[in-house]
Order: C-alpha cells, then sequence, then structure tokens
C-alpha cells in the first residue's frame, strides 16, 4: 500500500486550492530552474533510471520515447503533444488531474519540452471535457501571468503551450489520429514508419505522451529517480491512479502502488465487492479494451495489477481502469455492448476492422440470446486473430481483446444459452404440432 508521503497527487479529489498559490504550496514549480539546469541528457537519464512506463496503456517505457527525439535541430521545430483525449470506457484518471492540479501537467510540459528540445507543446483534450479544458486554460494563463511559461520566462527556455479541444472521437486517442485531427484533418491513424519522432506533427520531430506520463515527471526529477524506482516491482515501478468502477462499495479514483493486488486495491480503497469477493464474476483490469479476468484462485484471486503481472493473466494494465462485474452481470452481453462500442468508433480506414467489429458485435448479440450455433463460437475466435494485429493502428487489438476474453473464459456460458435456446425453440415446436 502507498504511503501518504509518496504520493504525487495531492489534490486528486478537489478538496485544496487547484490554482497557481495552491499548486506551489503543495510543491508545484520548486525549484524548476535548477532541473532544467542539469540539461537536456540529465533528465532524459533519470526519467529513464525512474523506470516510468507510459500510463496511457502502451506502457512503452517514457525516458527511452523521449531519447528517439533528434538531438539536434535540422531546422524544424520539434513538438511535445500531450494526450488528453481520455475516451477509453472506465477511465477517468486524467480529466481529475486537469480539473484538480493542472499545474502539475504545465511544469511537467515544461520539463519535458526543454528534455526534447520542444519550445511548443499541444494539450489534446477530449470533446467532453470541457469543464476540465476550462481549468486547464485559466491554469495555462496563471503560468503565463507568473512566467513560469512563454517567452523570456524565469526559467531561461522559451516555452509556448496550447490547449486544443478535440470534438469527442475515441480514435483520437490514438497518436498519429490525435495528430491528424490536431492539423485540422480527419482523425485517422497514420502509417508508421514513419514514426512521429522524426515526421509527427507538421512533419516535424513529436514526442505524445498521455497526461499522466506527464504529470509525475516534476516529481521524478525533485525526488530523484531512485525514489521512484523503489515503489512497485523491477520493471513496473513507481505510483499509478487506478479508476475502480463496477460492482464495488465505492467507486472511486486512486492513487497506489504498481504492483497492488487487486483484491487488497478493492477492500481498501472501493468497499469490496458488491455483495462479497466471493459474489465476483470477472474484472477487467485495464478499461474495456482490455481481455476480462475470471474469478478464481488461479486467475482474480491472484490478480497483481501492474504490467507483467495482468500480462501473466493473459489481460493487460492498459489505463489501470479496472472494472468490476458481480455475478448479477448478464456477461455475454456485457461484452457485447463493449462491442457495439468499437464498432461505432472505428475510423472505418482498415477493412479487417471496419467489417470484423460490427460482425463480431452481431454474431455476440445473437450468442446473447441463445440465437447461434456453438460451430460459431471458433469461428468468431479466428475472426478476431484476423482483426487482431492486421490494422494500422492498435484500435483492431483494442476491439478483439475483450470478446477473446469472453470466449477464453466464459465459453460454457455461450454453450449453456444455446442449449436452453435449442431447447425452447424445440418445445416450442412440438406444441405447434400438438396444436395442429
Amino acid at each position: 500500500m502507498l504511503a501518504d508521503k509518496d504520493r504525487i497527487f495531492r489534490n486528486l479529489y478537489g478538496l485544496h486550492d487547484w490554482r497557481l498559490k495552491g499548486a506551489r504550496a503543495r510543491g508545484a514549480w520548486d525549484a524548476t530552474k535548477a532541473i532544467l539546469a542539469k540539461g537536456r541528457e540529465a533528465i532524459i537519464d533519470e526519467i529513464k533510471n525512474s523506470g516510468l512506463r507510459g500510463r496511457g496503456g502502451a506502457g512503452f517505457p517514457t525516458g527511452l520515447k523521449w531519447s528517439f527525439m533528434p538531438k539536434k535541430s535540422d531546422g524544424r521545430p520539434h513538438y511535445l503533444v500531450v494526450n488528453a483525449d481520455e475516451s477509453e470506457p472506465g477511465t477517468c484518471k486524467d480529466r481529475e488531474i486537469m480539473r484538480n492540479d493542472p499545474h502539475l501537467l504545465i511544469e511537467g510540459c515544461l520539463i519535458a519540452g526543454f528534455a526534447m528540445g520542444a519550445n511548443t507543446a499541444y494539450i489534446y483534450v477530449r470533446g467532453e471535457f470541457v469543464h476540465e479544458r476550462r481549468r486547464l486554460e485559466a491554469a495555462v494563463e496563471e503560468a503565463y501571468a507568473a512566467r513560469l511559461i512563454g517567452k523570456n520566462n524565469v526559467h531561461g527556455w522559451d516555452f509556448d503551450l496550447h490547449v486544443h479541444h478535440g470534438a469527442g472521437a475515441y480514435i483520437c486517442g490514438e497518436e498519429t489520429a490525435l495528430l491528424e485531427s490536431l492539423e485540422g484533418k480527419k482523425g485517422m491513424p497514420r502509417l508508421k514508419p514513419p514514426f512521429p519522432a522524426n515526421v509527427g506533427l507538421y512533419g516535424c520531430p513529436t514526442t505524445v505522451n498521455n497526461v499522466e506520463s506527464i504529470a509525475v515527471v516534476p516529481d521524478i526529477m525533485r525526488r530523484g529517480a531512485s525514489w521512484f524506482a523503489s515503489i512497485g516491482r523491477p520493471n513496473n515501478t513507481g505510483t499509478k491512479l487506478f479508476c475502480i468502477s463496477g460492482h464495488v462499495e465505492r467507486p472511486c479514483n486512486v492513487e497506489e502502488a504498481m504492483g497492488i493486488p487487486l483484491r487488497e486495491l478493492l477492500e481498501t480503497h472501493a468497499g469490496g465487492v458488491r455483495g462479497g469477493w466471493d459474489n465476483l464474476l470477472a474484472v477487467i483490469p485495464g478499461g474495456s479494451s482490455m481481455p476480462l479476468v475470471p474469478a478464481g484462485k488461479d486467475w482474480a484471486d491472484s490478480l497483481i495489477l501492474d504490467f507483467d503481472g495482468c500480462r501473466d493473466k493473459k489481460s493487460a494494465l492498459g489505463t489501470a481502469a479496472v472494472i468490476v462485474m458481480d455475478k448479477s452481470t448478464d456477461i455475454v452481453r456485457a461484452m457485447a455492448r463493449i462491442s457495439y462500442f468499437y464498432k461505432h468508433e472505428s475510423c472505418g480506414q482498415c477493412t479487417p476492422c471496419r467489417e470484423g467489429t460490427g460482425w463480431m458485435w452481431r454474431v455476440l448479440m445473437r450468442m446473447a440470446e441463445g440465437r447461434a450455433q456453438k460451430r460459431e463460437i471458433d469461428m468468431l475466435m479466428d475472426v478476431t486473430t484476423q482483426i487482431e494485429g492486421h490494422t494500422i493502428c492498435a484500435f483492431g487489438d483494442g476491439a478483439a481483446w475483450p470478446v477473446q476474453g469472453l470466449l477464453r473464459h466464459f465459453r460454457g456460458e455461450i454453450e449453456r444459452r444455446i442449449d436452453e435456446y435449442t431447447r425452447n425453440a424445440d418445445a416450442d415446436g412440438a406444441v405447434r404440432e400438438a396444436a395442429e
């Protein structure tokens, strides 16, 4: 369990002043100039040594990602783009940072921008986040007024920060689709290579990072990489914001140590599973695009919430949006509902995704009612493997994984519904024959 002294987000619940004065009282903007004075390479090395991995879902090492940016400018400007298009169902952590601790994000942008030689940054905010955008814009204005950012600021690194409001498309959470949208085009993923670190925003070197990934940077630089690396397990270090929703007594967001067991997280912070732990049916550990983990001592009972722990259970940490489902859940309909979301949000660029997401949803709806054949279960699994890994971006993977989790762990429930539907249909037929 994370000690209070190790918490980074001290105003996660908005109980204190979110403005500059309150942020400074909590330690933000403290000795920022001294951090920049360490130099670009030293900052990148510190982030590498901390073991920080991207908090947006992929878990790619943040310091390594920064190091991909060109060391010297070839005349093109460098850009930092912050992905605040938080649209993954079940995920609601970045909005709390923007709403309650925006100066952590702004200071992190300055440090990250300096480390990558970027004098300009853009924060791309989800279309539905109107209140959060206003808070963030107000905090940016405060930072400009105090000369913390902008031209000729007190830190000696010219740095402009722009807040861009998206239109609410889930696909714009994919980094290259986000860049397309930021340029004023339709949000559709780009082919890679070239990668954004070479050809990104406006054809210039660009790094795209998640809000939480950037917001923890100032504390890492102030407290040291060894402090951050001491929390959690090797290769899974630091603190993490967990979004707990679904069938728990107290849904909440909480900052905890990476590697906390699922049961400890739920019982300590969310009051446990509704109806008790024995009433747990399944949990999705990382947002709706990740495979579910069923109840049982070999699965949810021993689930460790970090990148490696979730992978060991054939799932993924993703955004750490823990969605809890008790035994009142119609698990097949729940996965069909998730499939409908991905069908609706597909940009339509890749045929496997455009056609496959709708096909999966329609088959799952029939399976939920029992109006399917058992041979279609294997057929559906085969289709998910033809979508997964065969699209320009990872959207197809995220649409296929929930279905794979359902078929892997709840095949018996689907077969039971098919058998029940068949029996009822046969009984109805017999009644009609007798009546005739």
